[in-house]
């Protein structure tokens, strides 16, 4: 499989960009589409991957200015190949180049082991959020280790 990571402006790929995280997490994870689409979208920096032999928009990730990495996703059918690693060591490129000296993501609770073995740390208390309990994980940029990926709303 071969595909085009790129990095895109929310003006540009929307319609892109909408299409991957609907089929994730409207419909796979039952998201609220208000809560899903939201102001972040507008100033965040956006990760599309194309596969290149359909032209169809297979994966997607934002991140913030202040360093908050959301929305990760990847279609069903390419899970198992690296593209949602591909989304995040992008998504570090930009909080690197944007000189940001930490990110952060707000993890399920079933995910914290997961980023706590990636180097990331638990940062205040449990919150919900989209009707769902979350935990904020922070990592200083020189310590990002993925080796896999987890979907993260």
């Amino acid at each position: 499989m071969s595909y085009q990571v790129n990095v895109v402006d929310w003006k540009q790929a929307k319609q892109q960009l909408k299409s991957v995280r609907e089929k994730v997490f409207v419909c796979e994870r039952r998201i609220p589409y208000d809560v899903e689409f939201d102001s972040h979208d507008r100033q965040a920096h956006h990760v599309l991957v194309i596969d290149e032999d359909t032209h169809e928009p297979i994966a997607t990730g934002r991140i913030t200015n202040q360093g908050e990495i959301s929305r990760i996703c990847v279609v069903i059918s390419k899970r198992k190949s690296p593209v949602g690693k591909e989304v995040i060591d992008t998504l570090v490129n930009i909080a690197r180049l944007n000189h940001l000296k930490a990110v952060y993501i707000n993890s399920s609770l079933d995910a914290v082991g997961y980023f706590a073995k990636h180097n990331f740390n638990p940062v205040g208390a449990v919150f919900m959020e989209a009707g769902m309990p979350r935990q904020r994980m922070a990592c200083p940029i020189r310590q990002i280790n993925f080796k896999r990926f987890y979907l993260s709303h």
